[in-house]
């Protein structure tokens, strides 16, 4: 059992089945690789040990009944700082909610919960989940595993660390411009981004978004699907979520013939020559599995302006109360961003509306030539923890917040799927993510071909050492 920690989230949900291992006994092995390895990557910031070995209790109850056991049964998860869950401290890494308590959860962490998984505690994020490098003033930057060093990504940065680490089997998190999978490239880790509705978002103010996803978060890719099982489906109150044919995200291991476009700049935007070098005979090596690899890009006109204007708008819409009742307590770039936001007009949205339809629409025929387009996740590698971000790239400056994650948020403006799965190592040995995308609600043969890239390469065995 002294490997338990790196156990897929499968294994771990199969001992437990066949009674090889109890979930107080996993739960106890996980808060204690959490005790070793926290204080050094600050990934979890609220931890509930005696609730977590409570509810492991009554999993192992349960199990001994006899009766039929969830798909996540006795499995750990800490949940985003940013998702409400009953009864359990959530801050969105603000002061302002430093006390926070939600009285409800959000409908994700009820349905991993319901699904059997134990809820520990949350995991770090930016200051209200805000950009993709994980720190804020509530409880400090989180540490990236491979790196104590450099940035964890973000926003699900330390839902990204704690996996690198060992210290939960699954994670969940959320994605407006790479907050999946930009952590999941800085981290060696798999992270999905669903199609807008896969996984219904309930409570939200906007019930027809079409940014802002939920997703799922592991070491592997079987552990993805897993995860992105239990999450998906329709519900009542979100009247854009939808099922699947394809509930279980099933897929073929052969990927003789699919079609795949390798666009390492995505049309254009700088890239530092680290990752390059990393991605490249990764992608090169797809053609030995029977895939068929050119270079293509999709035209992205737009897409620049439709993320920035929906971002500022639906920023303004959360958070524009709290710049009027708290500003000092806010961060200078999310003081800025609501700010964009109240300069938004009416025509100023039509028009992103406009170019939207168009950009799907552009998409759409992309994909009829194209099984799948592969790209950079991020277009740095882990960069400095002491960093707001990075001021450039490639001799490229970047000028706010937002702009060195354009080739993940992008991507987001689509609306497709995406997803980050490991890509190798830079010489230093900070990690890179490959990034895939899709169709529309085409999330089996993303994971088909990320599977493939997993299997090929094995770069989700290397583990992080500890420092």
């Amino acid at each position: 059992m002294a490997d338990v920690h790196y156990w897929t989230a499968r294994e771990q949900a199969a001992a437990i089945k066949n009674r090889d291992i109890s979930a107080e006994e996993l739960v106890s092995a996980h808060l204690s690789r959490i005790e070793e390895w926290n204080p050094s990557i600050n990934a979890i910031v609220t931890l509930d040990r005696d609730h977590a070995l409570e509810l492991a209790r009554k999993a192992d109850a349960h199990t001994m009944s006899g009766e039929p056991l969830g798909p996540l049964h006795g499995l750990p998860i800490a949940h985003k700082d940013t998702l409400d869950t009953a009864g359990m401290r959530t801050t969105y890494g603000s002061p302002i909610f430093a006390d926070h308590v939600p009285s409800r959860s959000q409908l994700v962490v009820e349905r991993t919960q319901s699904a059997g998984a134990i809820s520990i505690g949350k995991t770090n994020v930016p200051e209200l989940g805000l950009g993709s490098h994980t720190v804020n003033p509530v409880f400090g930057a989180t540490r990236n595993p491979y790196d104590r060093s450099r940035s964890a990504g973000g926003s699900s940065g330390g839902a990204a660390a704690a996996l690198a680490a060992g210290l939960i089997p699954i994670a969940d998190g959320s994605d407006t411009g790479g907050s999946l999978r930009n952590p999941a490239s800085f981290n060696n880790v798999v992270g999905l981004r669903p199609t807008v509705g896969r996984v219904p978002i309930w409570p939200t103010k906007v019930a027809w978004g079409q940014l802002s996803v939920q997703g799922p978060l592991a070491r592997t890719v079987g552990d993805v699907r897993l995860l992105l099982s239990v999450m998906s489906g329709s519900d009542p109150r979100s009247p854009i979520s939808f099922d699947d044919e394809n509930p279980e995200f099933l897929y073929d291991n052969d990927v003789r013939g699919l079609r795949v476009a390798w666009a390492p700049t995505l049309g254009g935007l700088p890239v530092d020559p680290s990752v390059s070098s990393v991605l490249t005979p990764t992608v090169d090596a797809l053609a030995g599995l029977g895939c068929h690899v050119e270079m293509a890009c999709p035209d992205l006109t737009g897409a620049d302006e439709i993320f920035t204007t929906l971002r500022a708008w639906q920023l303004e819409l959360s958070y524009g109360r709290l710049l009027e009742n708290h500003r000092n307590s806010l961060g200078e770039d999310i003081r800025w961003n609501i700010e964009q936001g109240r300069l938004l007009s009416g025509p100023d949205l039509g028009r992103c509306e406009v170019l939207r339809t168009e950009l799907v629409a552009r998409m759409g025929a992309f994909f009829d030539d194209y099984d799948l387009l592969i790209a950079p996740v991020s277009q740095v590698p882990p960069f400095p923890v002491e960093w707001r971000y990075p001021t450039s790239i490639d001799g490229e400056q970047m000028h706010t917040y937002l702009d060195w994650m354009r080739s993940a948020y992008l991507i987001s403006s689509t609306g497709c799927p995406a997803m980050s799965v490991p890509g190798g190592f830079t010489a230093g040995g900070l990690p890179v993510g490959l990034q895939i995308i899709g169709p529309h609600r085409a999330e089996a043969r993303l994971l088909q071909l990320a599977q493939a890239v997993e299997t090929l390469t094995a770069f989700e065995q290397r583990h992080p050492d500890p420092q």
